[in-house]
């Protein structure tokens, strides 16, 4: 089936993604980003910064930007690395993925430019397969190493997810976990609460942390469960009121209905030889009810076991 793609307001092509059930998502060929995923009753399920500018060269703040070849500042270019802030292309050739023959799935690729090989100077290929089914969306990121020599670098998802009220969530899965907390020079500490909640400024990089991690929303009485492979590392981030005030692209109330839980391979760089490639993949998968990360398996649940 043909994609379905649109021009927004800025000249933007955004490729509009649907399955039988209802649920949609939008994606954009800028940054590779999907900036909106609404389920079956037309409930946004992704944060947008109120103030989020949609005028490139700049980020978009909210969706799922692709934090590639850095995270953060875990090296020397810009915040974030550059791939979203670049305009990728359709993939017509999304091997070895098999093909995808229906409308619900979308396959980019972004290379190298002589811009981008003058701030870093390895040639490469990123693709991101995004895929959209009943309660789910899928993200599959590839980087292939086209350069002579081995390259490393940092990634992460970045999931801006929508919220009812932040001092109302949890994020469980990650207790016990070693993480670094960015608040502190990245010094590193272990979590001790059963579970992570919030009342104030938190950005951590939680380390080695499992397959599954659940963000439980209490007042909306829904779970967003996270599963990742290939990206061992989980970022948490939420501004707060004061940082939230400093950020020019972000509402100064935005921070009480977003988190970002991030899937990430920050700790330790993946590396890659000549013409070799690494595959991650994350799925973000809704259940209602108020479902916790260790006691029910949330397909169970979705499909009518409470």
């Amino acid at each position: 089936m043909p994609l379905n793609i649109i021009h927004d307001v800025n000249g933007l092509p955004r490729v509009i993604l649907t399955e039988p059930g209802g649920s949609s998502a939008e994606v954009l060929l800028y940054g590779g980003q999907v900036v909106s995923w609404k389920n079956e009753r037309r409930e946004e399920l992704l944060f947008m910064s109120s103030k989020a500018s949609w005028k490139p060269p700049k980020a978009i703040r909210g969706g799922i930007p692709v934090c590639f070849p850095q995270f953060g500042n875990f090296g020397s270019l810009e915040q974030h690395g550059f791939a979203r802030n670049r305009l990728w292309s359709l993939d017509s050739c999304p091997s070895p993925l098999p093909p995808v023959n229906n409308q619900s799935s979308v396959d980019l690729i972004l290379k190298s430019t002589e811009e981008d090989l003058r701030t870093w100077p390895r040639s490469f290929e990123l693709r991101l397969r995004i895929s959209l089914g009943a309660g789910k969306l899928t993200l599959i990121p590839r980087v292939r190493n086209t350069d002579n020599k081995v390259f490393s670098f940092t990634f992460a998802l970045r999931n801006y997810l929508c919220v009812s009220d932040i001092s109302e969530v949890r994020v469980e899965g990650l207790e016990t976990l070693d993480y670094f907390d960015n608040l502190m020079q990245r010094e590193r500490f272990t979590e001790q609460a059963d579970a992570v909640t919030f009342d104030g400024e938190v950005d951590r990089v939680y380390l080695s942390t499992p397959t599954k991690i659940a963000i439980i929303d209490h007042e909306k009485k829904r779970t967003l469960v996270l599963r990742k492979e290939g990206l061992p590392d989980a970022v948490v981030w939420n501004p707060w009121d004061r940082k939230s005030k400093a950020l020019p692209d972000f509402g100064d109330e935005d921070y009480k209905t977003m988190l970002c839980v991030d899937s990430a391979a920050i700790e330790n760089p993946i590396v890659l030889k000549p013409f070799e490639e690494w595959k991650g993949r994350q799925e973000l998968s809704t259940v209602s009810s108020s479902y916790c990360s260790g006691q029910l398996d949330p397909l169970k649940v979705l499909y009518g076991f409470s």
